[in-house]
């Protein structure tokens, strides 16, 4: 399954199908999730594979628009939770070779952004993704060096 998932973006798929990923039978390219621990909203895409790929789990399982996209295992729940969201990455870290310690939800949340810092040095853009509501935060969690981001802050306020 080629989906983006991390512990914030997971927040969307408790949710119904319908409500916020398809209209119909047509996925989005784009979603908007509230993270709960900051009541922002974020907005991210869904990329074509994603799409296909969300699709496919719809049509197997012949879900529904009231569904949930990933279902517990455990009855008392209806759909995955954030923990058992983690053992599943913690799984497929594993079967690829890689220490489960160093790659994990958390460290998938940081990789586009980091990428996208790393192409463009568009803090704004990552702040924007990340769902960050000071830049200071952005900086630090992309672990960016301060020469770095003033170099930049100065480019920006030319």
């Amino acid at each position: 399954m080629n989906l983006r998932l991390d512990t914030k973006t997971l927040k969307l798929w408790p949710n119904f199908i319908d409500h916020y990923i398809a209209h119909g039978k047509t996925i989005q390219s784009r979603a908007i999730v509230v993270q709960k621990k900051t009541g922002m909203p974020v907005q991210f895409e869904i990329t074509g594979n994603t799409r296909k790929s969300i699709v496919a789990l719809i049509e197997q399982f012949t879900l529904n628009s009231y569904d949930y996209l990933f279902k517990s295992r455990i009855h008392s729940s209806a759909h995955l939770s954030t923990r058992q969201y983690g053992r599943i990455v913690d799984s497929w870290v594993t079967s690829i070779g890689l220490d489960k310690t160093q790659y994990g939800t958390h460290s998938m949340r940081r990789t586009k952004p980091s990428l996208i810092y790393k192409k463009t040095k568009n803090l704004r853009a990552c702040q924007l993704l990340l769902g960050h509501r000071k830049l200071e935060s952005t900086v630090r969690y992309l672990g960016i060096e301060v020469d770095d981001a003033l170099e930049v802050s100065e480019q920006i306020d030319a």
